[in-house]
């Protein structure tokens, strides 16, 4: 029986191996969770498969491991889904990145757009981006999840716009003609090898140049419905439709 408690471990692992624990680790398996010597944890490096260890030599600022079983973690979902979401206020940044992940999607890509409420410096920038990538860690322990996906330097929506890609290309818009549910399956199957780059705008969302600019670059306008959403609640309405219309979710 896997044991309830996941945690990430940024090093190689092999069964039959002895090391330490991260100190983020250590902090949270030992003085949160309270775990002694001898217990069992889950550990994942996001190779895609789940280690088993036993906790040894706990000390009162480190501990081992002790790596006895792996096993390949199979919840990965076919679609690969990049999200380009341009940067909200507050905590919901991080709320919709830590649901995105539970929700299956592979790549993150903070953006700045016209309407971007967020002024960060190169400094502060480089930080957030870091906790994020915290935050999808941590999503990964909860949701069971292998492979951890990557939060992205952040960049300008321009600069997204123009990345090459052989995805399809979704930008979701309150006035566009077509649903997510509408897209045919055939076309991202064969066209696009289960491969999906969705867009979502700010709060006030994109500005008429953006959206010209998006669709010259091949981004198709998709719409949820009659009602206008918040960013936050944009980005994971819109990843689960396409979870259940291409991905794993039913």
């Amino acid at each position: 029986m896997t044991p309830k408690t996941r945690i990430f471990v940024p090093d190689n692992l092999q069964c039959g191996t002895t090391q330490a624990l991260t100190d983020d680790a250590f902090g949270h398996v030992v003085r949160v969770l309270r775990l002694a010597e001898g217990d069992t944890i889950a550990v994942f490096n996001g190779d895609g498969y789940e280690y088993l260890a036993t906790l040894s030599d706990v000390a009162k600022k480190r501990a081992n491991i002790k790596i006895f079983e792996q096993t390949p973690v199979i919840n990965e979902s076919p679609l690969q889904l990049h999200l380009g979401q341009v940067i909200s206020r507050g905590d919901r940044m991080d709320f919709t990145l830590q649901k995105s992940v539970e929700l299956g999607v592979s790549e993150i890509t903070p953006l700045f757009s016209e309407r971007c409420g967020v002024k960060l410096s190169n400094e502060r920038l480089q930080k957030r981006v870091s906790q994020w990538q915290k935050i999808v860690i941590s999503a990964c322990e909860q949701s069971g999840r292998a492979f951890v996906p990557k939060v992205n330097d952040a960049i300008n929506l321009e600069e997204f716009l123009q990345q090459k890609s052989d995805a399809l290309k979704l930008n979701l818009h309150p006035r566009a003609e077509h649903s997510i549910m509408g897209l045919p399956i055939e076309d991202i199957a064969a066209s696009h090898q289960n491969k999906v780059r969705l867009l979502i705008g700010p709060e006030g969302g994109l500005s008429n140049d953006e959206i010209e600019t998006a669709g010259n670059q091949g981004y198709t306008e998709v719409l949820m419905g009659p009602r206008v959403l918040r960013t936050e609640t944009a980005a994971l309405t819109a990843i689960t439709a396409l979870q259940c219309r291409f991905g794993d979710l039913r």
